[in-house]
């Protein structure tokens, strides 16, 4: 999630991918953490790649615990969730996993965000930003 409440309020960037049925699910930027990274620089890095802004990490907002199916094999995933400030970039959908991205203000995030999980995480965000100002 990134948080960059200069220009017009608190926002986040969110990326759309496309389902196998074809339907566009809106979710909060995520990915494996690399060898050598912290979770917090995984957070960083990922959204650069999947939504074109850079961060910084602000606060963290909470950790996701998954399971999900590819190629026929049960996978578990854990994902840290941070709060992040932008700092520079450009929004771009450029990623080849994403097929769309946007800025959502923080009070619409509870109407597109796909999972539900995803949605409690950010209905922490605004007292978080109160607590940074």
């Amino acid at each position: 999630m990134v948080a960059d409440d200069e220009v017009t309020g608190p926002r986040a960037a969110l990326i759309g991918r496309t389902d196998r049925r074809g339907r566009l699910l809106w979710s909060l930027p995520k990915g494996h953490i690399e060898i050598g990274e912290t979770p917090e620089d995984t957070a960083v890095r990922e959204v650069a790649e999947e939504t074109g802004i850079i961060g910084e990490v602000v606060a963290p907002l909470g950790i996701i615990d998954f399971w999900f199916v590819a190629d026929g094999r049960r996978v578990h995933k854990t994902v840290h969730h941070f709060l992040l400030r932008a700092i520079g970039g450009a929004l771009s959908d450029a990623d080849i996993e994403v097929t769309e991205v946007a800025w959502v203000p923080l009070t619409e995030l509870g109407g597109r965000l796909a999972y539900a999980d995803e949605r409690a995480l950010v209905e922490r965000a605004p007292a978080l930003l109160a607590d940074t100002a």
